[in-house]
């Protein structure tokens, strides 16, 4: 029972011992998409970026994506990080953390909003519009690269990955690209569409951080926890975890937006 897992190499391409992988991929692709659609709405309802400032805008939130990632990864679920420290560096080993990369992109925010004389949420609000589409290729290439697969299950869909076992397992990464990716993308940017959501700033930011929080917190309940961690209480995994701050947060950032003022756009 269970779908056979279809035979793709994490290597796109290899020349020597260079290496290009779809994880990788992943990553550049969704930057320079991210960038091209950050253009266009900045083109689109006239925000004051030059161009020169949204370069730097992407570099800092590419630095935020990687070192964020990275460190938030070994912090919360490596397994040696008190053993060694160099672990942090060890990019080429893999292993990334989204909460962790949220964290780096948000600090990278805040450091241009003060360089530049931005209001934070002003940025967060148009940063968000475009990070499903690196949630979405990310999860993509975690099936691609045959990891962070489900749960045993009876599902007709269910696929039979080879570092699982060959046990019928949900195909947990196709679910949180869906709604991690494709529904939460359709989602704000049905929103940014209506004035009243452009004008309240941090409004869209607080539904990207509730709806994500909400929405991986539910797959993970189809998803197989990390092998060296578990359970926590018995029930919650470390995603799980690390996600309820992000509802707290987002429904926080809504309030906020709602109470304070209308801005001019």
């Amino acid at each position: 029972m269970g779908l056979t897992y279809p035979q793709i190499s994490p290597i796109l391409v290899q020349i020597g011992p260079v290496a290009i992988r779809w994880y990788a991929l992943a990553y550049l692709v969704g930057i320079l998409i991210g960038w091209w659609l950050l253009k266009r709405i900045c083109k689109k309802y006239d925000f004051s970026l030059s161009k020169n400032q949204l370069e730097d805008l992407v570099f800092y939130i590419t630095l935020g994506i990687i070192l964020g990632g990275r460190l938030g990864y070994v912090l919360f679920y490596g397994e040696s990080l008190f053993h060694n420290w160099f672990e942090v560096f060890e990019i080429w080993k893999g292993g990334m953390s989204f909460h962790g990369g949220a964290i780096g992109v948000i600090v990278a925010l805040f450091c241009f909003a003060k360089r530049y004389g931005f209001a934070f949420f002003k940025l967060s609000d148009i940063v968000v519009l475009v990070v499903p589409i690196g949630l979405f290729l990310g999860r993509l290439a975690n099936f691609v690269n045959d990891e962070l697969w489900g749960r045993v299950t009876d599902v007709p869909w269910a696929v039979r990955f080879p570092s699982g076992g060959f046990l019928p397992r949900h195909p947990s990464q196709l679910y949180e690209a869906f709604f991690e990716g494709i529904f939460l993308f359709c989602l704000l940017n049905g929103l940014w569409c209506v004035r009243w959501v452009r004008t309240h700033t941090g409004f869209v930011s607080g539904v990207f951080a509730l709806f994500y929080g909400i929405c991986r917190i539910s797959m993970e309940q189809f998803r197989e926890p990390d092998a060296h961690m578990g359970f926590f209480f018995e029930y919650f995994t470390m995603g799980q975890l690390l996600s309820i701050p992000f509802i707290v947060i987002g429904i926080w950032a809504m309030f906020y937006a709602w109470r304070k003022k209308q801005t001019v756009l």
